[in-house]
């Protein structure tokens, strides 16, 4: 079985005894563990950690997004982190003033190989350079 299945709603990661559902603000852990930022009413703060069983993941929250509680999650066996909501392919409205750091954090994350997955589809490192340039215009024009 594939360690990351890519669907229209989801990131799915899969280990030897429990798979992970990524979704840019709530995960959720086949054990029923489930995490949400606090700011939309869970108990994540900062960073959580999990062993799925021969696949270590991690789930941070950099900083708010354009909604805010965007989480981020690293799977670094397959050097894959997702950003979900972080990134838009359009053109963002003017940003939270945590959306660039959060973005720049972020792409600190990755290395020039990493599969980097957003809400609209996998992107490149450079693209998520370039809308981190894109924001930081938009807040300081």
């Amino acid at each position: 079985m594939e360690p990351i299945t890519v669907t229209d709603e989801a990131v799915v990661v899969t280990g030897d005894s429990q798979t992970l559902t990524y979704r840019p603000r709530r995960i959720t852990v086949s054990d029923g563990t489930f995490l949400m930022h606090e700011s939309r009413g869970g108990t994540l703060s900062s960073v959580w950690a999990t062993d799925l069983g021969g696949r270590f993941v991690e789930v941070i929250h950099l900083g708010d997004g354009p909604v805010g509680g965007e989480l981020v999650m690293v799977v670094p066996d397959v050097d894959v982190v997702a950003v979900g909501d972080l990134y838009t392919d359009s053109q963002p409205p003017t940003p939270r003033p945590s959306w660039p750091a959060a973005v720049d954090l972020a792409i600190g994350l990755t290395t020039p190989r990493s599969r980097i997955l957003t809400s609209s589809g996998s992107i490149a490192r450079e693209e998520l350079e370039a809308f981190h340039q894109r924001l930081l215009g938009l807040l300081h024009g």
